[in-house]
């Protein structure tokens, strides 16, 4: 038990300070002269090191402290910065990150960072200068062997999606023959097949390398598709002069084991050897030393806050949902007995609850910048290998959701930072010739809005040519050439949003293929969230992304049908009103219903949901409930409004999946349970 308490310390403080070396080498590199900030890094990486010794991770101790010889000669001016050992650094940073990732899975730690090592002493030694283009070149293959396999997070979050969709999810190595004399075009025969069949997610080397002949006799892809390994692996053997292809088919279990690293027996050897030989460490304290806090000026704070294990505040969350219940039902007795005492106290109690209601909700509330904070680097890797200069400003980081939404929202906002590098922000040649500075700026903000949170991206760039948008979507048979001609601009762009949809001219690594902006809608709907664009071409486009403040407990409208009751949340309702049948037109065979200059659709949930003794008033007044889903209204029949309550959102459980237009339900203070409507499911 204690063993296991000093290893999640251990996890939570290295990520903390891997996470500190990562914004500060950032900021390092848009002043590279400032040695301050060197200072801190090395500080970061000292207590890194020392915490990783004192625990047994003696090679994650052993990459950091070489890490700590080169910035040692930056930090005491016998080194400057350049590009090569910036590279180098975040390199090694990825590598830390791998090792604690491995930990927590249960590994030991150990990751082949030969080439990293190598890099390193070259950098402290001054031989990576001596060789000139030769060692930068050298580097680069070595890092190209030692990283090209890998998928990076985005390319990962799609296999891993698709895998749970149940699509055919393969690696497909594939050879060409020696006397072949046009590799490229033979590979890109090959790629025109995979094109037909489903969607690429990842080459090796990169499909810029391949069409520049950049590879030897093979190369390799990550494939999706729904079609059978055996006619997959036909198809690309039929292409001339390819030796051979194989097909090999992927599930989670493969997959986990293809990312894991190389384990690399010898390695710890050759790092506690490169600890004894470095002569650069003269006078630091030992490895072993006791941990000791990043900043002496935070230990005031730290000694106030304490962390909490995630199923704590899950039960007590539960706990909680259970008193809400019972406070209910017990103002519904109060109410019954009518004694003044009683009354007193209940409504003494109901004071004491809401206020533990808020406290509670507030321990489960994040700091978006959990999510925000990894963005910067992405951004910076992924410009670097398009050739763009891009700044990402963050605001709103403090901006606190539930951390059930904060565990699914990173995934999202990846496809939407890297769509906007990729598909916004325009090369430099094109932002000079346009009048834009060379360097696109992307502002990723964050703020509260009522009962939900707002993220927004939005981009200087090229913005989304509509016209081109609805050709692609005219061709791919998305939409009608009469539909085309009747569409808002809102609409067009939301055409972005459907399965396979791509504007892309040239397939990359990055984009391309169509695979991204609707996995980017499913999952922002499926957390009661909603995602919306806008743009002006030729001067930069936004996505918003509105999300729910909490997926525990909600605001909703009880409302009856014939002896069901149920709940609608209230942040969908615009009002309630009652109407009476002359207000209602028939409209194409459908019921309609004037509301505010407009008509909009009138839906009976009675016969909806198929419930038993619901009669509609003939004459009399009909009790409506008007619900909005974006831009778009309709009015919901009830037959009674029971009042406003706040309610717990419970999961239907496992067995009861894809009901239509239910998102959950709860349970009253009469012990009854209602169904929780999905309004978002009435609107087409």
């Amino acid at each position: 038990m204690e063993l296991n308490q000093y290893l999640s310390m251990f996890i939570d403080e290295s990520r903390e300070h891997l996470q500190a070396m990562n914004d500060n080498l950032l900021a390092l590199e848009s002043s590279p002269e400032d040695v301050s900030i060197v200072h801190n890094i090395f500080r970061s990486a000292h207590t890194l090191k020392g915490m990783s010794a004192t625990m047994g991770f003696e090679d994650l101790a052993s990459l950091t402290h070489e890490m700590e010889n080169v910035l040692d000669l930056v930090r005491n001016h016998k080194l400057k910065m350049d590009s090569f050992i910036f590279d180098w650094i975040f390199k090694s940073l990825d590598a830390l990150e791998a090792m604690v990732e491995d930990i927590i899975q249960g590994g030991t730690g150990k990751l082949d960072v030969t080439a990293i090592v190598a890099a390193l002493k070259s950098i402290v030694s001054g031989d990576y200068l001596k060789n000139g283009a030769g060692a930068a070149e050298t580097a680069a293959a070595v890092q190209a062997s030692s990283q090209g396999a890998l998928l990076d997070e985005f390319q990962l979050s799609i296999i891993q999606q698709s895998i749970e969709a149940g699509m055919m999810v393969c690696l497909i190595d594939v050879s060409i023959r020696e006397d072949c004399v046009l590799k490229a075009a033979r590979a890109y025969m090959v790629f025109n097949v995979l094109e037909q069949l489903g969607e690429v997610i990842k080459s090796t080397p990169s499909v810029e390398d391949i069409e520049q002949e950049r590879f030897d006799q093979s190369f390799s892809v990550f494939f999706v598709s729904s079609t059978d390994k055996d006619n997959l692996e036909k198809q690309v053997s039929s292409v001339s002069e390819i030796d051979k292809a194989i097909v090999t088919l992927l599930d989670q279990a493969k997959l986990d084991e293809l990312m894991k690293p190389p384990i690399i027996q010898a390695q710890q050897e050759v790092a506690a050897a490169a600890v004894a030989e470095s002569p650069s460490d003269t006078g630091r304290p030992a490895a072993a030393e006791p941990k000791k806090p990043a900043a002496a000026g935070n230990a005031p704070v730290s000694n106030r806050t304490i962390r909490v294990d995630i199923e704590r505040l899950d039960t007590l969350m539960n706990l909680f949902s259970e008193l809400l219940i019972d406070r209910v039902r017990l103002e519904q007795l109060a109410s019954e007995v009518k004694r003044s005492d009683l009354t007193e106290t209940v409504e003494h109690m109901t004071r004491v609850s809401s206020d533990l209601q808020n406290i509670v909700l507030k321990l489960r509330m994040v700091p978006i910048d959990t999510v925000f904070n990894r963005f910067p680097r992405m951004i910076r890797d992924v410009a670097k290998t398009l050739d763009k200069k891009v700044d990402l400003v963050i605001t709103g980081a403090e901006t606190e959701l539930d951390r059930t939404v904060i565990d699914e929202i990173g995934d999202p906002l990846v496809h939407l930072l890297r769509n906007s590098v990729d598909h916004g922000i325009e090369p430099i040649s094109d932002r000079i010739a346009a009048g834009k500075s060379e360097t696109g700026t992307i502002n990723l903000r964050a703020y509260h809005s009522g009962n939900h949170v707002f993220i927004e991206i939005e981009d200087d760039g090229r913005g989304i040519n509509r016209d081109k948008v609805m050709k692609i979507a005219i061709k791919n048979g998305v939409i009608t050439q009469d539909q085309a001609a009747k569409m808002t601009d809102e609409e067009v762009y939301f055409l972005l949003f459907a399965s396979g949809f791509s504007t892309a001219d040239k397939i990359s690594d990055i984009s391309g293929r169509g695979v991204g902006l609707d996995v980017v809608k499913t999952k922002i709907e499926s957390l009661g969230g909603t995602v919306q664009v806008d743009s002006k071409w030729g001067r930069g486009s936004k996505f918003s992304v509105q999300l729910p403040l909490t997926l525990s407990i909600i605001s909703a409208m009880l409302i009856r049908l014939s002896n069901e009751k149920y709940a609608i949340p209230l942040s969908s309702i615009v009002e309630t009103s009652a109407i009476k049948s002359d207000q209602i037109r028939m409209v194409h065979g459908n019921r309609m219903v004037s509301y505010r200059n407009s008509v909009i659709p009138l839906v009976s949930l009675g016969q909806l949901f198929d419930v038993p003794n619901t009669v509609e008033a003939a004459d009399g007044e009909t009790q409506i409930v008007v619900i909005r889903k974006g831009e778009k209204l309709a009015a919901l029949i009830v037959d009674e409004f029971i009042g406003q309550q706040e309610i717990v959102l419970k999961t239907l459980g496992k067995y009861l999946t894809n009901l239509f237009a239910v998102s959950g339900a709860t349970i009253l203070g009469d012990g009854q349970v209602a169904l929780i409507i999905d309004t978002n499911a009435l609107i087409k």
